[in-house]
C-alpha cells in the first residue's frame, strides 16, 4: 500500500516564487495539442468557444477527461449553464481558427462550419477529432479552473491528418506528417 499524498508537503530551505513568466517560458519546452472547446450558451443558435491546450485525459473507467481554462475566460459561466461541452482536436490545417478562439474577441462559432449534438453541444466538422463531455466536477487551479469531464460521445470523422501542436509560444504541424 502507498502512502497519501499530503496536501501540503514539507520544503526543507524556503525558496523565491517561481515567477510566471519564467514558468511559461520553462513550459513552453512541452509540445501540447490545440483544441477549441465548445459549449452552447442557452440562446438559439449561440455557442462560445475558446482555444486550449491543457487537455489530458484522465480515466478510461469512468471515461474522463480534464483541461485548464482562465478565471476570466468568458466560457467559463457558459460551462456552468450549459454543463455539456466539446473537445474540438485541431488539423495542422486549423492555426488560424485556433488564434481566432484564443483571444478576449473571439471568433464565433456560428461562422464556423460545425453540427449540434442532441445536446445542442457544437462540434466543429473540420475538426481532427471529438470528444463530447458532461461537467463532472471542477477545482480550483490558482488563476485558472480544472475543468473534468465524463465522456459520453467521440468521433474521428474521417482520414487521419496531422495534428496542430503548441511548441514554445508557436503552433506547427508534426514534421513529416503535414
Amino acid at each position: 500500500m502507498s502512502a497519501p499524498f499530503s496536501s501540503a508537503p514539507s520544503v526543507p530551505h524556503p525558496r523565491p516564487a517561481v515567477e510566471g513568466k519564467a514558468l511559461r517560458e520553462a513550459c513552453s519546452a512541452f509540445a501540447t495539442g490545440v483544441t477549441v472547446i465548445t459549449a452552447a450558451t442557452g440562446l438559439p443558435g449561440r455557442a462560445e468557444g475558446t482555444t486550449v491546450n491543457s487537455f489530458t485525459s484522465v480515466s478510461l473507467d469512468p471515461p474522463l477527461v480534464l483541461f485548464c481554462l482562465h478565471r476570466q475566460s468568458r466560457l467559463g459561466p457558459v460551462l456552468r449553464q450549459s454543463g455539456c461541452f466539446a473537445v474540438n482536436f485541431l488539423t495542422h490545417r486549423q492555426q488560424e481558427l485556433a488564434w481566432a478562439f484564443s483571444g478576449r474577441d473571439s471568433a464565433r462559432v456560428e461562422e464556423v462550419p460545425h453540427r449540434r449534438t442532441p445536446e445542442g453541444v457544437p462540434v466543429l466538422t473540420d475538426a481532427l477529432g471529438h470528444l463530447v463531455c458532461r461537467r463532472y466536477a471542477e477545482y480550483d487551479g490558482g488563476d485558472h479552473l480544472i475543468v473534468l469531464g465524463e465522456v459520453i460521445e467521440l468521433g474521428l470523422p474521417g482520414p487521419a491528418e496531422s495534428p496542430l501542436v503548441f511548441y514554445r509560444g508557436a503552433m506547427h504541424a508534426l514534421p513529416g506528417t503535414a
